[in-house]
């Protein structure tokens, strides 16, 4: 029996729990519509012999009515969405684990990143970003990789055709590539990998698109599973998920294998879908094909977003099926017991992963000493910051871009200014970018000014990625002159302002109370671009409509997230159900819209809901009637 399932606490009180049984879901209690108070346990063939709690399994009927092990599948029926206070984890570029599917590397080192041919995909959370920073790609390599390594040499290796591709006047890559091969350059599999990997790591997805239609086009190699796969996943990433779905279709019948569908299920993830994850999910099932820890901790990241009460049913599943946790699975459930604040069980995970032989690394540690500032143990959150330095910083340099955001969480001035003496001499992108926002916490403006300042003296070109870290800074001080002379130096540098600079600006207008300032920017960059505003950006001015009682426009912004290709959340008419709370209006269909996206109301806003029953009965409406 793996050491997962150790604590049996029923759902209802306790969040997912690693123990004897099984990891319970976040602390966040049924819908009252559901019964509560029927229970049984499940007999394990197992007991604990190392002073664990006896091996006895508690669920609630609820959850195992609604997930049928024995079919091996899943249902968006299953279970309830998390609560308001958990949805507020806005959809985001998922951050997978590595599988091994298509020639791509991990984009934590974006030093040079070029935003020019970025999709624009929802955000992630702060927690996810703490969780795995390198691990929003898709990997070649079957073995996950550690955020401690250094870049391998090969990984640092810039290939030929790639600056070639990039120096060709326009955006063509197949005209680039007809005149590589024309003046005899070397198209061996070898340099293709490393030019796909280098435009992958820039986030070039729309050109490593066209490099892999014209190999395919022109015979230049030939295709395997996972070459297919990697162009599956562009594809997802370019055009979407339905003509990643075609795209399936077309490829031969003997190359469409696990590969191939996990790769779609973790763009479903990436894409915060849940309905087509599952469908996924079960289309897997039915082709027969074995179920891995990676597919599994696809389900888990999914569900660690949009409905934590499917948590415990997914480890569940894992057990039948004897699929193993791995490394990224620990850091999820550790994730997930900080943000449902039970410390003492958040330290049990990570103690049963040690136990497990699996070392934490530095992307654990970061999300446990996060957790412990949040919930205010100071002590604790800085004896895991001193070991993460591990002695000797300048001897652990990886360390510091984690350290300086967590040593200003804890208000600690003068440990920031000590870890940013590591790094000044020699700065990282990254370093710089975590040591802007360090600062900003810190409220020490200049500070942050003077490090970006010195990004601009040490690379020729940032992206707007680093501009959006300085310009967040503006927002939460709600220093609209500066926000705005910001993005004007950003346009004059020819950086091209995307989705970040749009939510900084969206928000950044929202804090001063200039809304439809706010409303106005996100209409016009989102009718004159191909890149779709972030998710919170519409959140954030739906939130204030709805302070304000404006339904007309809740709706509004309701209307175009759908149209933007945003999947329906619980997060969405919590807040459109409080416009017609704050309106005093009856909300007529709501029940009937839920339903048709498969959304169920958690026990908050069922009593939203209730407020704004336009058939509720009262004392004064029967003596009425």
């Amino acid at each position: 029996m793996w050491a997962l399932r150790r604590v049996s606490l029923p759902l209802r009180k306790q969040g997912f729990s690693v123990g004897t049984s099984r990891a319970c879901c976040a602390n966040l209690e049924l819908p009252i519509t559901y019964i509560q108070d029927k229970s049984f346990f499940l007999e394990s063939p197992q007991l604990g012999s190392d002073g664990f709690l006896p091996s006895k399994r508690l669920y609630t009927t609820n959850v195992l009515s609604k997930f049928s092990v024995d079919r091996c599948s899943l249902s968006s029926q299953a279970g309830t969405e998390s609560s308001g206070e958990e949805d507020d984890l806005e959809d985001g570029f998922s951050k997978l684990e590595t599988p091994p599917t298509a020639e791509v590397v991990q984009a934590s080192n974006a030093n040079d990143e070029n935003e020019d041919e970025l999709v624009s995909g929802p955000e992630i959370s702060d927690d996810e970003a703490d969780i795995e920073p390198s691990q929003n790609e898709l990997e070649l390599s079957e073995i996950e990789t550690d955020p401690n390594d250094k870049l391998s040499p090969r990984r640092r290796d810039v290939s030929a055709l790639f600056k070639a591709i990039l120096e060709f006047p326009g955006l063509s890559v197949h005209s680039a590539l007809d005149k590589w091969v024309k003046e005899g350059n070397d198209l061996s599999r070898a340099e293709i990998s490393l030019a796909m990997i280098n435009l992958r790591r820039r986030r070039m997805f729309g050109r490593a698109l066209q490099l892999s239609e014209w190999l395919e086009a022109h015979k230049q190699i030939e295709f395997s599973e996972r070459d297919y796969a990697s162009r599956l996943d562009l594809i997802a990433k370019v055009r979407g998920l339905w003509k990643a779905e075609k795209y399936v279709e077309m490829i031969p019948q003997s190359f469409r294998g696990e590969t191939i569908y996990r790769t779609l299920l973790a763009n479903c993830v990436g894409a915060n879908n849940l309905k087509k994850a599952e469908e996924i999910f079960n289309k897997m099932k039915d082709l027969e094909f074995p179920f891995t820890s990676f597919t599994c901790n696809q389900l888990l990241l999914l569900y660690k977003r949009l409905d934590k009460k499917k948590i415990a049913d997914v480890l569940l599943f894992m057990e039948k099926e004897n699929v193993k946790p791995t490394a990224f699975t620990y850091k999820l459930l550790i994730a997930t017991k900080g943000e449902s604040n039970d410390i003492a069980g958040m330290e049990q995970v990570y103690g049963t992963m040690k136990s497990e032989g699996i070392e934490p690394d530095i992307t654990v540690k970061a999300v446990m000493a996060k957790h412990y500032a949040s919930g205010g143990l100071k002590e604790k959150a800085e004896a895991v910051l001193k070991e993460m330095e591990g002695g000797n910083l300048k001897e652990n340099r990886w360390a510091c871009r984690a350290l300086l955001p967590l040593y200003a969480e804890l208000g600690q001035v003068d440990e920031v200014g000590r870890v940013w003496n590591v790094c000044m001499p020699k700065p990282r992108v990254e370093e710089c970018m975590a040591a802007i926002e360090a600062w900003g916490k810190l409220n020490k403006i200049e500070e942050a000014e003077g490090v970006f300042d010195k990004m601009l003296k040490t690379w020729k070109r940032l992206s707007s990625r680093q501009y959006a870290v300085l310009l967040q800074v503006y927002t939460n001080h709600k220093m609209i002159e500066k926000g705005k002379d910001l993005v004007k130096r950003m346009a004059d540098n020819n950086c091209e302002v995307g989705p970040l600079i749009w939510d900084a600006l969206v928000k950044l207008y929202v804090e001063i109370g200039e809304v439809e300032k706010a409303d106005s920017i996100l209409w016009k960059v989102a009718e004159k671009n191909h890149k779709k505003p972030m998710f919170s950006s519409y959140m954030a001015l739906m939130d204030q409509y709805s302070k304000r009682g404006d339904i007309h426009n809740s709706e509004k912004i309701f209307y175009r997230m759908r149209r933007d290709g945003y999947t329906a959340r619980l997060r969405q008419f919590q807040s459109l159900v409080q416009a017609y709370i704050n309106a005093k209006a009856p909300a007529y269909g709501l029940w009937e819209r839920m339903k048709s996206d498969n959304i169920f109301p958690n026990k908050a806003l069922l009593g939203q809901l209730s407020q704004v029953d336009p058939f509720k009965k009262t004392a004064v409406s029967d003596l009425l009637d």
